[in-house]
């Protein structure tokens, strides 16, 4: 059997190599845009405060994968999913090809979330959920540092990203603004006295917390970038944090079920019966989507033992906490998951 997966972060590598270890006369082959290797997207958020991070945050080259029998192609882009001949068309550096799988897995994760009234200005911020990200922005930053300055940051979004993020900078030396819309800090995530808690340790860290702000846009004026609410304040550089978006583009475009990411059912399977779904894109039953590392992982390891005919009983997810990765931060309370 031929199983392909899109993606390379942790759904859809722990998923190939789970499959690999109960399969191994199974074809496996694993398609991503990246070329850095298999790294951990969270340590994203602490990539300023650690120097040697574009080394570290590597957790298996493709090279490692290749050998232990999985087909990695890289730095390619699934541009369409032919249902009817169960194909894909891969566009990589040797030009386009059309690929067969008996099963695909789609494990492409998600991309930064950008408002909509945001997007007219893309070129004037950065994002951060990628490595190529965390290079762009590093490499930005080395320029202030080069010159013995320090840039001044501003942050739009008070969650869980923007808050890592905020803290990382400002523990690394810079100057950092966090603009959030609510009138609490990681609202979704943290109840109310834990928030004011987030926001007394970032304060303390020289983060600048500004709250119930309606931010309307941005504008480049000279080299500084402009942030406009109620008062415009201009910054070295500007950070999106807003969230994130599953990568369901490719699954709408092939005709499969879509709600706010790629639906599946109990058995992590899409609306074709040939193709299943792991990780920040799957929207269960239940409408929830698991983006965190341990029920990820736990559906990458079932659905590789459905495959290989060892599970049976429909997935369930594990009970699991997690913790804003913020310097110096811990909650009394658990978090809302």
């Amino acid at each position: 059997m031929h199983v392909v997966i899109i993606g390379s972060g942790i759904a859809g590598v722990s998923f190939a190599e789970k499959y690999r270890s109960l399969s191994s006369d199974a074809d496996i082959t694993l398609i991503t845009r990246e070329n850095d290797g298999y790294y951990s997207r969270p340590l994203l958020s602490r990539g300023f405060s650690k120097s040697d991070i574009e080394q570290t945050i590597v957790l298996k080259t493709f090279d490692k994968l290749h050998a232990s029998g999985i087909t990695v192609v890289s730095g390619a882009e699934v541009t369409s999913i032919k249902r009817s001949d169960n194909a894909l068309t891969v566009n990589g550096c040797r030009g386009e090809k059309l690929l067969q799988y008996d099963k695909l897995v789609l494990a492409q994760g998600s991309a930064a979330f950008i408002p909509p009234p945001f997007r007219a200005y893309r070129e004037l911020f950065f994002c951060l959920n990628s490595l190529a990200d965390l290079k762009a922005l590093r490499k930005f930053r080395q320029a202030f540092l080069n010159g013995n300055l320090h840039p001044h940051w501003a942050i739009i979004g008070g969650g869980l990203i923007g808050c890592e993020v905020a803290s990382d900078l400002a523990v690394a030396g810079d100057k950092v603004t966090l603009y959030h819309a609510m009138d609490r800090l990681m609202e979704r995530q943290l109840g109310g006295e834990d928030s004011v808690l987030l926001l007394q340790v970032l304060q303390a860290s020289g983060v600048q917390v500004l709250l119930n702000q309606a931010v309307q846009g941005f504008v480049k004026q000279h080299q500084k970038m402009a942030v406009k609410t109620d008062v415009t304040a201009g910054f070295d550089a500007l950070i999106i944090a807003c969230g994130f978006k599953p990568n369901t583009e490719l699954a709408e475009k092939a005709g499969l079920e879509i709600g706010r990411g790629i639906k599946v059912n109990p058995y992590l399977q899409t609306s074709d019966k040939n193709i299943y779904a792991v990780g920040d894109v799957a929207e269960l039953p239940n409408g929830k989507l698991y983006a965190f590392i341990l029920p990820i992982r736990s559906q990458a390891f079932w659905l590789a033992g459905f495959l290989a005919g060892q599970e049976q009983n429909a997935w369930i997810p594990p009970v699991f906490t997690t913790k804003a990765k913020v310097h110096g931060f811990d909650a009394v309370h658990p978090y809302n998951l």
